[in-house]
């Protein structure tokens, strides 16, 4: 299977954008080079012989949105992405994004709201593999006690994300 892919700049680094031609499969944090691994592996749990085409033009309209939201003009995504994972991942992915623009929740909160509140571990381990950073809000989740634990592109864009979204 042919999947495309775009790497874009933005405040908090490159963000590197996989599309399958129509719907987005993933956005990670860094450049195709730093994720090709991971994505490889990835990749080769859903599909037959993945091979990654560089072709910014596929994931133009996701880039697009992703720069509005940097400027401050967009707080929500309308492009279409397909999750791959578990259902259980995919039920905690689809419970991000109930968290309001600006707004934060803890993982026991988002055990809750999947009816599962004894899967707050779980719920990390999910959070985690969130294949759609920033768009599927992730680091929106922060600890019971309100600090920030952990965050795929590290702390920092965790906390610069959720500054730009408090401004």
């Amino acid at each position: 299977m042919e999947m495309y892919y775009g790497e874009m700049n933005f405040q908090i680094g490159t963000l590197t954008i996989v599309s399958d031609g129509e719907k987005v499969l993933r956005i990670d944090f860094g450049s195709f080079a730093d994720v090709e691994a991971k994505l490889q592996k990835w990749s080769s749990r859903y599909f037959d012989k993945p091979v990654f085409i560089q072709k910014p033009e596929k994931v133009d309209h996701a880039a697009t949105e992703l720069r509005e939201y940097f400027q401050g003009k967009r707080r929500d995504f309308t492009f279409d992405v397909t999750f791959y994972g578990t259902p259980f991942q995919q039920k905690v992915w689809h419970a991000l994004n109930d968290i309001p623009y600006g707004d934060t929740k803890t993982y026991k909160d988002i055990a809750q709201a999947i009816h599962n509140p004894k899967a707050v571990r779980a719920v990390g381990g999910a959070v985690n593999k969130n294949p759609f950073s920033i768009v599927v809000p992730c680091h929106r989740v922060i600890g019971t006690d309100g600090k920030m634990v952990g965050y795929g592109g590290g702390l920092d864009k965790k906390e610069y994300l959720l500054s730009h979204e408090a401004r």
